[in-house]
């Protein structure tokens, strides 16, 4: 039996890019190009005549920002969108809003020689496009682009301030994790998180979240104490982040050592070391993400005693990990993304509620 393609619409203002986009999507058998755009003008009647499962969207265009594109794409006709962004200070800002407002993943332009640049990344760009086309696209609502007047948030009490949160995350992880650490109190234990995420983002990312979060949020530097009230982000592309311990005290450690997993930072790696540095004492969560980077690592952390939690499938935008953990008996339980904050929160703590 034929396997249908993944059927993929490009915009960009480039027409090189256009080009080079189709030549390396039409060089996988699973997947074509059926139609390229200039501007998101273009592309609106393309959506409608050619129905396509995936869009290329590039971030910086003429006509109508692809921001707003993007926002109204998915208030009006929800579908998986790939961002391809120039690595700039501004649009990794740019970027990380578009993650916001819906889109499953990006693709970073390179800066020099585009053409053999992009070319490099043909396996990656494809490996996006599938991820993109297994997700599940939510309509979004105009008052979700909004800031929540009345945020939920959680208070607890804690009876030790030892236990370590571990998560890990790959496609659609960005908008997960930010559901998960908005509601948390900033005497929460300490959370180390990994999110698949190339050089030059995590900065903005974190940027993000620590302008939304009580907790205090870090892009994770070698030697940092891990303390509680405070999150620590592997930096994307550049190291793999474990847990150490220096005398009595827990803190970080970057390796530069190669991808695991095909991925550096890897919650392989991240998990694993929690498992033998923090045992009964840590938590893992495992959220949204294309592939099996972390389910491993979970179970470690599982045998050596600490609760883990996979989210659930309804929630997912990408269900990968969280099924691959589920697969191998990984995790305790498979839950929500809206009741992950509290569930953690329920088994950090010795009591609490809600404000």
């Amino acid at each position: 039996m034929v396997m249908r393609k993944i059927r993929v619409l490009c915009v960009d203002d480039s027409a090189l890019v256009r080009s080079l986009m189709a030549e390396i999507i039409n060089s996988h058998p699973d997947m074509e190009v059926v139609a390229v755009a200039p501007d998101p003008l273009v592309a609106r009647d393309l959506i409608k005549q050619y129905n396509p499962d995936v869009l290329t969207l590039d971030v910086e265009m003429p006509r109508m920002d692809g921001l707003d594109f993007l926002e109204r794409l998915m208030r009006l006709r929800p579908m998986p969108v790939v961002m391809v962004s120039s690595l700039t200070d501004r649009n990794s800002d740019i970027t990380i809003r578009a993650l916001e407002l819906g889109a499953v993943d990006f693709v970073t332009k390179p800066r020099l020689g585009l053409r053999d640049g992009l070319m490099e990344y043909s396996d990656l760009i494809a490996d996006k496009i599938r991820a993109a086309a297994m997700s599940r696209p939510r309509r979004r609502l105009a008052k979700d682009s909004q800031p929540s007047e009345a945020k939920r948030m959680l208070t607890r009490s804690f009876s030790t301030t030892e236990k370590l949160i571990m998560i890990g995350a790959s496609t659609g992880g960005t908008e997960a994790i930010r559901q998960v650490l908005e509601p948390l109190p900033a005497n929460s234990p300490a959370i180390m998180i990994t999110q698949h995420m190339p050089a030059g983002f995590t900065r903005s990312f974190v940027q993000r979240l620590d302008s939304l979060c009580q907790v205090q949020v870090h892009e994770a530097e070698h030697g940092q104490r891990v303390l509680p009230g405070h999150v620590y982000l592997a930096p994307g592309g550049i190291a793999h982040m474990r847990l150490a311990r220096s005398g009595a005290n827990y803190v970080v450690e970057l390796e530069e050592s190669e991808p695991v997993n095909r991925h550096r930072p890897s919650v392989d790696v991240l998990f694993n070391s929690a498992a033998e540095m923090a045992g009964k004492n840590a938590i893992g969560v495992l959220l949204t993400g294309m592939g099996k980077d972390g389910a491993q690592g979970l179970l470690a952390m599982k045998n050596a005693g600490a609760l883990t939690l996979a989210q659930d499938e309804a929630s997912c935008v990408v269900f990968g990990m969280p099924r691959e953990a589920l697969a191998i008996g990984a995790a305790d339980q498979a839950v929500p993304l809206s009741e992950m904050s509290e569930r953690i929160l329920a088994s950090a703590g010795s009591f609490g509620h809600r404000v």
